[in-house]
């Protein structure tokens, strides 16, 4: 058996590709999330490269000095975060393998992120927003009225959105089989408003389908083919210029299902489910949303918390 001290400094490069394959293979990890992890291990092996080493070879002054560039280039903490993930879990599968001994980002802590509550449209704005299509006059209105109340009824990731196919959906349309993060699946709704719009659109959609080159894909362009990430972006952005709301991400859609269901009672772990969330932290995010919410209609409503005064202004 292979001793891992001898292993270690006999490497060559090449171990972050045998790794990204290993969590395509292995872990069995989505497409997506390879590719974030390929990127965070393509610029940590730049950096390598101008300090004379390769990942596999680096130690922990290596680690700290890319780290510390990544925040002295004013990179997002939670993107540094989500670099040290990456090469943790980088490091923690050479000592599986024995291609090395110890972990040189080990002992790195996490840099410190601000709490912020996510962005999201209160129902009467969701509301406005998805009659946009209706009279805007613009794109594909029976594509992108579907398109954006089957996001934000099912509370889809975008990347869910543009890879539901025709086989994952419920035949009467109330909802559809989705493959979300780490290929696990889960079983999301539709609500009556996005079953109405599916119906209009999916003639609509058989209709210009390419000849020659068919997809099952049910979002597609103006071309025939499939939908893409950025081509989602573009047309939430078209409808966000005209809606007098602001800038709107397609996550918000997503965040605005999320916090109407606990804003009206569901139990966090429902939404959880519905989510495709693997912790239950992550979801609870939304019901600080929901007290934010409640305080804003406290101040509004209450005589005392618009005149400033009340018992927890009376000094003790």
């Amino acid at each position: 058996m292979r001793n891992r001290e001898d292993s270690v400094g006999t490497l060559r490069p090449g171990k972050t590709a045998e790794y990204l394959d290993y969590l395509r293979s292995v872990r069995g990890m989505s497409e997506r999330t390879v590719r974030a992890y390929g990127t965070d291990l393509e610029r940590f092996s730049a950096y390598c490269g101008t300090v004379n080493t390769i990942p596999e070879q680096a130690g922990p002054r290596e680690v700290q000095g890319f780290i510390g560039s990544l925040s002295a280039g004013r990179t997002a903490p939670v993107s540094v975060n989500r670099t040290l993930s990456s090469l943790r879990g980088f490091y923690r599968w050479l000592i599986r393998f024995n291609y090395r001994s110890d972990d040189p980002a080990g002992s790195l802590r996490n840099l410190k992120t601000p709490k912020t509550l996510p962005s999201f449209l209160w129902e009467g704005e969701m509301a406005r927003f998805s009659e946009l299509p209706d009279t805007a006059g613009i794109l594909w209105p029976l594509r992108d009225k579907a398109l954006i109340l089957v996001m934000y009824s099912a509370g889809l990731r975008i990347s869910e959105l543009v890879e539901l196919s025709l086989p994952d959906l419920e035949h009467n349309l109330s909802g559809a089989r989705v493959i979300g993060k780490g290929d696990k699946e889960r079983y999301v709704f539709f609500s009556g408003e996005g079953r109405e719009a599916l119906a209009a659109y999916l003639p609509a959609r058989e209709a210009r389908i390419r000849e020659g080159a068919p997809t099952d894909r049910i979002f597609i362009n103006r071309r025939g083919g499939p939908i893409s990430v950025p081509g989602v972006r573009w047309v939430i952005a078209q409808y966000a210029k005209r809606s007098g709301l602001g800038h709107i991400h397609p996550h918000a859609l997503r965040h605005s299902f999320a916090t109407h269901l606990v804003n009206s009672g569901c139990d966090v772990r429902l939404v959880q489910e519905l989510l495709g969330h693997a912790s239950l932290s992550t979801t609870q995010r939304y019901t600080h949303v929901n007290m934010e919410h409640l305080k804003q209609v406290y101040k509004k409503a209450h005589p005392h918390a618009r005149a400033g005064t009340g018992v927890h202004n009376e000094k003790r």
